[in-house]
């Protein structure tokens, strides 16, 4: 499942024309456990991730090494406590809540915060 908001186009909404809102993408019990989704916010491509009974992480789509959208894809785990991402492409691993390489070593993953609110998932952008 891929949603898409209705917001402008991606070509008429730069980066740094964001205004760190709030914006609701589905309900929580739209999210399959520990598989991602994609959604297009304001223009922004994020992979959302639901890892338990209200928890939903929120990175970037695109791959820091590949510079393909398909986080989504990935593959979630965990080390010790903390969530991780794998990428389906080169296998890289990222933390979920940060974005950071669990390696210590490489590009991080833009996250986004995010909170349910009446069972609806948002993100903050």
């Amino acid at each position: 499942m891929t949603l898409q908001l209705d917001y402008a186009p991606a070509q008429d909404v730069p980066a740094a024309r964001l205004d760190g809102a709030w914006y609701p993408i589905c309900r929580l019990a739209d999210l399959e456990l520990c598989w991602g989704e994609a959604a297009l916010i304001h223009g922004r491509q994020v992979a959302l991730f639901r890892v338990d009974s209200s928890t939903v992480f929120a990175v970037s789509h695109r791959d820091p090494v590949s510079g393909s959208q398909v986080m989504a894809r990935g593959i979630v785990g965990s080390r010790g406590q903390r969530f991780t991402i794998t990428s389906p492409l080169h296998k890289e691993v990222y933390f979920l809540d940060s974005g950071e390489p669990v390696s210590g070593i490489g590009t991080a993953l833009r996250s986004f915060p995010t909170r349910v609110i009446d069972g609806k998932v948002e993100v903050l952008v």
